[in-house]
């Protein structure tokens, strides 16, 4: 199981330079947890960068996943973890999620480098 984060999603969408990286992770919709704040993220990015269009085509396929609500457990967990790591709000709950259901982050943000069990690209 892997959680791609909102970076990928983005890039994927957006067709970044690392788009074909991201797309190795994306074949099996089956194997992909998305925390609802990647929801957020991307449909905000990408609406604000393209079109309310756009994001809305992004988040029909991002539904496509096994979209995780937020817990009270992932909350508490992720509140430890940014206090640990010093993660942003948004990154902390995505890690927290990825712990919780024992997946992989894929990402390529800079806040995650060198954590456990983040596949950084």
């Amino acid at each position: 199981m892997f959680l791609i984060d909102s970076s990928g999603w983005i890039e994927f969408f957006t067709n970044g330079p690392l788009a074909s990286e991201y797309a190795k992770y994306l074949k099996d919709f089956t194997k992909i947890i998305t925390p609802t704040i990647v929801l957020y993220e991307v449909y905000k990015k990408i609406k604000k960068e393209r079109t309310e269009e756009d994001a809305l085509l992004a988040v029909s396929l991002i539904n496509k996943t096994s979209i995780m609500q937020l817990s009270e457990s992932i909350a508490l967990s992720a509140a430890d973890l940014s206090l640990k790591y010093l993660l942003p709000m948004a990154d902390a709950i995505v890690y927290a999620t990825a712990l919780e259901k024992d997946c992989k982050v894929i990402t390529s943000d800079t806040h995650f480098e060198g954590l456990e069990r983040v596949i950084f690209i």
